[in-house]
C-alpha cells in the first residue's frame, strides 16, 4: 500500500436527485471505505462525505438531514432548485468542500464503484493531482448505447475535445485542482471536457461499472442528447466552421447533378432535389448558429449558477 506524504482531509462529493431509495446504502458502502482510510490514517479524521441535494421532488433531503442528525462525518448541500448533475457537482466541489485537501465525485446510484477509492489516493499520494475512474468495459450498456456512445467520444476527439475515453464523473482532485476548477465561471458547464484543460499530472483508475442499486436513471435518451450537444458545444467551435465546408460540398454536388440532369434531359427534377438539399442545409446550419447564439446569450448575462438553500456543516 502506497502511503501519502501527508494525511489529507477528504471529501467525497455525491450529487443526488430523487434518489431516496439508493441513498442509504450509499451512505453505508461510502462511510465503511472512509471508517477504513481513517482508521489506517490515510485520510484525516476531518474528512467527510457530501451529499448535494439538486432540488430533488421525492425526500432525498430528509434522508441527507437524517443521516447528518445520525453521524456528523456526513454533510449535506440543498440547491434551491434543480440545476442539473453538473452544477449540483460544481457546487458541492467548490462551495461544499472548502476545508478539503482532496475529493473524490461519484454517483449516487453505486454504478461507480466505491472500492477503488484507496487506489486513487494511491495515485494522489505518488503526485497525482487528477485520477480519472475509467470503466474497464460496457458490458451492461445495450449495443446502440455502446456504440453510440463510443462513436460520440470519437467525434469529440476529432473536433480537437481533450476527453477521457469511457470517463464519467467518477474522479479525485486534488486542492490546486479545485483551486482552478473555481477559475472556470462558465453556466454551460461541462466538466468531462474543463478537468482535462487543467493540465495538471494525471493517473487513471479502472473499474467494472456496476448496475443502478436502486431506483430509475436520471439520463434518459432525450437529456443523453442534451448532454451530448453541451459538450461538443462547450468544447469546440468546430462545428461552426464545418458549416462553410459542408456548404461548398453540396454546392459542387448539386452543380454536379445539374450538369448531369441537365444532360439527360430531367433538367425540373435537379432543381427541385437542389431546392430541397439547400433548404435543409441552410436550417440545419442556422440550428448549429443558433445553439452557440443562445449559449453566448446565457453567458454574458452572467447569472449566478446556483443558489444554497441549506446547509449541513461537520460540525
Amino acid at each position: 500500500m502506497t502511503e501519502l506524504k501527508q494525511t489529507p482531509t477528504l471529501y467525497i462529493v455525491i450529487p443526488c436527485y430523487n434518489e431516496s431509495e439508493v441513498i442509504g446504502e450509499t451512505a453505508a458502502r461510502t462511510l465503511a471505505i472512509l471508517t477504513g482510510l481513517v482508521s489506517d490514517e490515510r485520510v484525516s479524521a476531518n474528512s467527510r462525505i457530501l451529499f448535494v441535494d439538486d432540488g430533488s421532488r421525492d425526500d432525498t433531503w430528509a434522508r441527507i438531514v437524517a443521516l447528518h442528525a445520525g453521524d456528523k462525518r456526513f454533510r449535506g448541500l440543498k440547491l434551491s432548485r434543480n440545476r442539473g448533475h453538473q452544477i449540483a457537482l460544481l457546487a458541492g466541489l467548490i462551495d461544499g468542500s472548502g476545508d478539503a485537501d482532496v475529493t473524490i465525485s461519484m454517483d449516487a446510484d453505486l454504478q461507480d464503484d466505491p472500492g477503488v477509492i484507496p487506489e486513487m489516493l494511491d495515485k494522489y499520494g505518488n503526485g497525482a493531482e487528477i485520477v480519472y475512474g475509467v470503466r474497464s468495459e460496457r458490458k451492461l450498456d445495450s449495443a446502440f448505447k455502446r456504440v453510440t456512445a463510443e462513436g460520440y467520444y470519437a467525434f469529440l476527439r476529432g473536433l480537437g475535445g481533450d476527453i477521457v475515453r469511457n470517463h464519467a464523473d467518477y474522479r479525485l482532485l486534488g486542492r490546486r485542482a479545485l483551486d482552478a476548477l473555481s477559475e472556470y465561471k462558465e453556466s454551460n458547464l461541462f466538466l468531462r471536457g474543463i478537468i482535462p484543460m487543467l493540465g495538471y499530472k494525471s493517473e487513471v483508475v479502472y473499474y467494472a461499472r456496476a448496475e443502478r442499486f436502486a431506483g430509475i436513471t436520471k439520463y434518459p435518451l432525450k437529456k443523453m442528447l442534451d448532454f451530448a450537444m453541451d459538450g461538443i458545444t462547450s468544447l469546440s467551435a468546430k462545428p461552426l466552421s464545418l458549416i462553410g465546408a459542408i456548404g461548398a460540398i453540396l454546392l459542387f454536388a448539386g452543380l454536379t447533378s445539374m450538369c448531369v440532369s441537365l444532360a439527360v434531359g430531367a433538367a425540373v427534377a435537379a432543381l427541385i432535389c437542389s431546392m430541397w438539399a439547400c433548404s435543409g442545409l441552410i436550417l440545419c446550419a442556422m440550428g448549429i448558429v443558433g445553439m452557440y447564439i443562445g449559449k453566448i446569450y446565457i453567458e454574458t448575462k452572467r447569472r449566478p449558477r446556483y443558489f444554497i438553500e441549506a446547509e449541513l456543516d461537520g460540525e
